[in-house]
């Protein structure tokens, strides 16, 4: 039987390349092998699905669904279009690399490089509570172990990758080995929000960034950083700057000649050459600046 299939045409330069290099909270980055595997809750957080990622030659993004045979075909195209950001048209963020040099040369050390996101809000904020003041490989171990006790396994080229749990399934656990009862009281919380639909992506991209980070900061163990964090890189905002990333202040002050520390009306100011996609820069500066750094610094002639 010929697996479900759907393709995307993205909108604009993309590398899936770049986006299964790009390791960030609960995703290790992943040697190129031309698919991407990808294993989660379907928006609704009832089902789980896995789907085989790959881009052929021409650009096109091409996806093989893995679960239940009457999943909603349509619905895991759009999470996977929001999760590798292919739901926004990237020629707009060709235009800010045009106007603004230090993007332009961001964009040819990582072309195609688009912000991938967690699954959804629900997912980003379990991440959440499983991490904070946790070492984060730590917790992606106990994450990858709760996901295969309590969730759905799927082959995805050659390897097994497990879905998180559904609210419902998580809502059963009671105890887990690295996960303290405190933690799991607050799984609970995130598990109770996605039921009554707080922890959806369309209900929170309907708010707004910031009544949606106000909203989150009601489930407990969900403060400013987390809820943050939920809304720019679990929802699907592009558009909004964050202000509270060291490491992205301290590479933008070394790629823009800032003084250090950089104000954050210093950075605004700046960032207003990223509109409508600054979200996209500042994830461009964290993953591609390094990179930019480091050529820059081969090339400098040696002192004399």
């Amino acid at each position: 039987m010929t697996s479900p299939a759907f393709s995307i045409v993205p909108r604009g330069p993309f590398s899936l390349t770049e986006a299964a290099a790009f390791g960030f909270g609960q995703r290790e980055a992943s040697e190129p092998d031309d698919v991407m595997r990808l294993a989660f809750c379907l928006d609704g957080y009832a089902v789980q699905v896995g789907v085989e990622v790959r881009q052929d030659g021409g650009g096109v993004v091409h996806g093989v669904v893995h679960g239940p045979a009457d999943a909603n075909l349509d619905a895991i195209r759009g999470q996977v279009a929001r999760v590798l950001s292919l739901d926004h048209d990237g020629t707009e963020f060709t235009k800010i690399g045009q106007r603004d040099p230090v993007i332009g040369r961001l964009q040819q050390i990582a072309p195609g490089l688009r912000p991938p996101l967690f699954y959804s809000p629900y997912e980003a904020a379990a991440w959440s509570v499983l991490s904070a003041r946790r070492p984060a490989r730590q917790m992606m171990a106990v994450r990858q172990r709760l996901s295969e006790a309590h969730g759905a396994v799927f082959a995805l080229a050659g390897q097994r990758v497990a879905a998180f749990p559904t609210p419902e399934s998580l809502l059963s656990v009671t105890e887990f080995a690295g996960i303290p009862g405190d933690k799991i009281d607050r799984l609970h919380g995130v598990a109770e929000a996605a039921r009554a639909g707080r922890l959806s992506a369309a209900h929170l991209l309907e708010l707004g960034p910031d009544p949606a980070m106000a909203e989150l900061q009601q489930i407990k163990g969900i403060g400013p950083f987390y809820s943050s964090l939920i809304v720019i890189r679990g929802t699907g905002f592009a558009d909004v700057l964050p202000v509270a990333e060291p490491q992205a202040l301290a590479l933008a002050a070394r790629l823009y000649d800032l003084e250090e520390p950089v104000m954050t009306d210093a950075f605004a100011r700046i960032a207003e050459a990223w509109r409508p996609l600054r979200t996209w820069a500042v994830v461009l500066i964290r993953a591609a600046g390094p990179r930019l750094l480091e050529a820059d610094s081969a090339r400098a002639p040696a002192a004399s």
